[in-house]
């Protein structure tokens, strides 16, 4: 056992907080809108943090640990251009704003009323399916963690001829079980609530950990080892890192491009927080200030996997090196060499308290996103499958009950899944092509929903049945290539294989950063690339339906009015008034009457530090294309942007955790005394 008893009781201490915490919000929910949506009630704040929270997860730290481990602060850079193109888009309240407008309770029920009921049953079932496999290896992943970073002892058993390991198996049993308790306790509102106590508290957390790094590691030996790099996969030069294993420039300009077809929406493993605004502005609000939250979490992020690789290339520390490879030799399999290769370097090097620290960041972070998780794939299949199939209504009760059952079923599945999916690609990498079986058509139907009157219910179809195509062609690639496709190539047609080998490679040879290698080991082309296509193929799919039914067959335009609840369909609450005019078009890029005094100081700080790291990247991208930029002055400016990194994270902590207790009390007092309509489950009538 790695951890000292003051460890286990800063990670008990955590716990406790979060159940007694959960057991208060128990007494509101009281309906299924508030089961699902905390009926409408919460502030940009709350949603701001226990959003982030949801997202990031223990799995979305140690996958960050992989990228930082291997790509070191380069791939900040080029993140740097999806994050501040997210940061606009959230300016813009793009695709949430609209969205809160439908006031749905899921994406599919949109689909159901801006397409058709067969087509919101079709997309639930492929949400559902996509949704819980992508989630199938969240609770091994996690549970891994604690394993190697606990130094929890290995037990591989037999059953029924399947081989697992037993300690695998209950700590993903324990950790999943706090997770339900939570879903079932109040929903929604527990969900939320405990994942905001759970974000506030990762991020003190991490400026403690932050503290300590910068106290252990030398600014000067970091560098120094970082530099020992191959010239053309540099960790600090991000114009020298095309040779960069999986996560190069355009594995982040894909990722850009991504952000715009799919910015919060298509993914719905967060679909509570999607419609638990109080009003449409309060999610345009928490959008933009969700950009603000994450700084103090990437800080810590990008710095760990860097001290972990400092610690196992750097001589000075060759005796903890010597004990990490030795743990690692025991692992057979190579992929979770990678993902546990930080977190066991970790367990050597931190001291006691800041270990358990980590190990209490990190529960908080499981648990967060599979209550989050499990309440929304759970809640999914149940009201845009079974919900939309039933010739008769159920009762709120009924209806609960079948929620709660739904969520329990993905919990079992989730668990067995982790158990035995023999894991063979980067976590961040499955995660992108099997949610690309949904994500890959669905934002080509969401943002032609929202924002195109054409946009036809043929060309929705033809989207999601190109995208989970080619996405599911690409998992089956990617998985029987080294076991069946590859072998049967080089036995039965090696002309074939070799010219395969010929056009993949002469393409990766004329464009630098495209690393595409046939080996026997893993299909040619990674998952982003896959994703990437399948957006294009996707998108070009609904235009050309769209245009067809539009032109050709003269389809009535749809109602954009009715379906966002505008003009005469306008809803008082979510809007404030119902003469107050919603902006459109570039209106939308500015301020309007929605905002207060407080809200356009927020919109432009925000504006402002945005264009500005944006003006500084494609400074920085045309001065380093047409000089040379040495990796000192590289090494230079990665230490200023930490430094201004962390005054703003502190201040943003603090803020967001004077805002967010304020969110919760006014939740509490508006759940006490809201009027609640029992129709209001997600039911489309009449379309």
């Amino acid at each position: 056992m790695n951890l000292h008893w003051l460890d286990w009781l800063i990670i008990f201490s955590m716990l406790a907080l979060v159940i007694a915490v959960a057991v208060t919000t128990r007494k509101f929910t009281k309906s299924v809108a508030g089961f699902l949506a905390a009926d409408r009630c919460a502030g940009r704040y709350l949603l701001c943090v226990s959003g982030g929270m949801a997202k990031m997860g223990a799995i979305g730290i140690v996958g960050y640990f992989e990228i930082y481990y291997v790509a070191g602060f380069t791939a900040i850079w080029w993140a740097m251009l999806a994050l501040m193109l997210a940061s606009l888009l959230s300016l813009s309240g793009w695709l949430v704003y609209r969205y809160r407008e439908t006031r749905v309770l899921t994406l599919a029920q949109f689909f159901e009323i801006r397409y058709s009921r067969n087509f919101r049953v079709f997309t639930g079932m492929l949400a559902w399916a996509a949704g819980v496999i992508n989630f199938g290896i969240f609770p091994a992943v996690g549970a891994r963690f604690f394993i190697y970073y606990c130094g929890l002892p290995q037990h591989p058993v037999t059953l029924l001829g399947a081989e697992f390991d037993l300690t695998l198996a209950i700590t993903m049993m324990l950790l999943l079980g706090v997770s339900l308790l939570l879903v079932f306790l109040g929903g929604q509102v527990t969900v939320m609530v405990t994942d905001f106590i759970q974000g506030i508290f990762m991020n003190v957390a991490f400026l403690i950990i932050l503290c300590f790094f910068f106290w252990e590691f030398d600014w000067v030996s970091i560098i120094e080892t970082l530099r020992e790099a191959p010239p053309d996969a540099s960790l600090i030069h991000p114009f020298r890192s095309s040779k960069v294993e999986s996560f190069n420039f355009f594995y982040y300009i894909i990722a850009a491009i991504s952000t715009i077809y799919l910015y919060r929406l298509a993914w719905q493993g967060e679909q509570g927080n999607s419609c638990s605004a109080k009003s449409a502005h309060e999610a345009k609000m928490a959008g933009i200030l969700g950009e603000w939250r994450t700084l103090i979490i990437l800080m810590v992020v990008v710095m760990l996997p860097i001290g972990a690789y400092v610690v196992l290339h750097n001589s000075s520390h060759a005796a903890v090196a010597n004990e990490v490879n030795s743990v690692l030799a025991r692992i057979d399999n190579e992929q979770i060499q990678k993902q546990v290769t930080v977190p066991v370097t970790l367990s050597k090097i931190l001291p006691t308290g800041i270990s358990g620290l980590l190990c209490a960041v990190m529960l908080a972070a499981f648990i967060s996103t599979h209550d989050t998780y499990l309440h929304s794939w759970g809640s999914i299949f149940i009201q845009d499958v079974v919900l939309p199939l039933r010739k008769h209504p159920l009762s709120q009760r009924q209806h609960l009950w079948l929620l709660r059952i739904s969520i329990l079923s993905v919990a079992l599945f989730i668990f067995l899944f982790s158990l035995f999916f023999p894991q063979n690609e980067r976590i961040v990498l499955f995660l992108m092509i099997s949610g690309a079986i949904f994500m890959g058509g669905a934002g080509a139907a969401i943002i032609g929903g929202l924002y195109w009157k054409h946009g036809s219910t043929s060309g929705a179809w033809a989207a999601m049945i190109v995208g989970a195509t080619l996405s599911v062609g690409g998992i089956v690639a990617s998985q029987l290539w080294p076991q069946v496709v590859y072998p049967l190539l080089e036995t039965h047609a090696p002309r074939q294989l070799e010219t395969l080998t010929s056009v993949v490679e002469s393409i990766a040879n004329a464009i630098p950063g495209i690393n595409w290698k046939v080996t026997p080991k893993a299909f040619p082309i990674d998952s982003q690339w896959i994703f990437f296509f399948t957006i294009v193929a996707a998108s070009c799919s609904y235009i050309a339906c769209s245009l067809f039914t539009w032109l050709i067959l003269r389809r009535t335009p749809t109602d954009m009015d009715r379906v966002l609840h505008r003009g005469r369909y306008q809803v008082t609450e979510d809007h404030g008034r119902l003469d107050a005019k919603v902006p459109t078009g570039l209106r939308a890029l500015v301020p309007s009457a929605e905002f207060t005094r407080g809200d356009r100081i927020i919109f432009y700080s925000q504006l402002l530090w945005s264009l500005a790291w944006l003006l500084a990247f494609a400074i920085g991208t045309f001065y380093n294309l047409t000089h040379e930029v040495s990796e000192s002055s590289w090494a230079a400016y990665w230490l200023w942007h930490i430094r201004i990194s962390l005054v703003v994270g502190i201040g943003t902590t603090v803020w967001f955790c004077c805002g967010g207790l304020l969110d919760m009390r006014r939740l509490y007092r508006d759940l006490a005394v809201a009027k609640r309509d029992v129709r209001d489950d997600g039911t489309v009538v009449r379309n």
